[in-house]
């Protein structure tokens, strides 16, 4: 979803390519937030910032075919390519409406609200956490899923893995992004009106051959950033040196015997 003129990610045909290969590793840690919070069979539930389908997909299976997913997006890109990608899943639960989803009318509540990676990139995530909260019946679930970037690091230190997350932290920052949005959704939550907010953090931890696939879910996030990183002078094409980034981290990983953690990924979800 493009929260703002400068949505630093975009919507090309690789971008979204990154983001379904992306939903492969993060989508259980997802699940488990949404189930904790307590997305169930047969309900109706709002997935705001759909993109290219892949949460709206997942919350499909957990709600079964008595339940209904509406994913919004501002993009007409990505909700093209999330139609697309629905026909052959013949989920008939799942539909998909290009829109502002805190400022549209819908014509019946949803039971739950969910999101995944949507209000880092919004200039005000206090007011679209209000909008999207309008659609909520009583006592339905809001729940989100935001990334602090803190959490990454390695040990014994991977130089080229450790340089990389620095690159990404401040091409996101300086393009308007806030890549430590995480620790801030509780009380981004308390902000917007919402109670009790609770909070679960998990993340993704790699080591020796790496069997998580972190170099190349690295690279390719780099490589989606590249023009910004080069635009905002934060490090240059040969240091980068994007074609062989996801080799060079594997390489440093395997010679150390290093252990990667990635970001943080935190769940912040309460009832209204």
């Amino acid at each position: 979803m493009p929260q703002s003129p400068q949505y630093v990610l975009g919507h090309t045909d690789q971008e979204l390519e990154r983001l379904i290969e992306q939903a492969r590793q993060i989508g259980p840690i997802t699940r488990r937030f949404f189930l904790e919070a307590g997305v169930a069979p047969g309900m109706r539930v709002l997935d705001v910032g759909s993109g290219a389908g892949d949460v709206s997909f997942l919350v499909a299976e957990l709600i079964g075919a008595a339940g209904e997913v509406v994913g919004v997006d501002r993009s007409p890109i990505a909700i093209r390519t999330a139609n697309a990608r629905k026909a052959p899943l013949v989920q008939s639960n799942v539909s998909f409406i290009e829109g502002d989803p805190a400022a549209m009318t819908l014509d019946h509540p949803f039971d739950a609200v969910v999101g995944r990676y949507v209000l880092m990139f919004q200039p005000d995530p206090v007011a679209l956490l209000r909008g999207v909260a309008r659609h909520l019946r009583p006592g339905g679930v809001i729940v989100f899923h935001e990334i602090d970037w803190h959490g990454a690091r390695s040990h014994p230190p991977v130089p080229t893995y450790d340089r990389c997350c620095r690159w990404i932290v401040k091409t996101l920052a300086q393009s308007g992004a806030d890549p430590h949005f995480g620790a801030k959704l509780a009380a981004c939550m308390n902000a917007a009106g919402l109670p009790a907010v609770k909070l679960h953090i998990e993340s993704i931890v790699s080591a020796g051959p790496d069997p998580a696939e972190m170099a190349k879910f690295m690279a390719d996030l780099a490589r989606t950033l590249l023009p910004a990183m080069l635009r905002l002078g934060i490090a240059t094409a040969e240091e980068v040196g994007i074609d062989t980034l996801a080799v060079r981290i594997r390489e440093e990983m395997f010679a150390s015997t290093a252990t990667i953690t990635g970001r943080a990924e935190i769940g912040a979800w309460t009832r209204t």
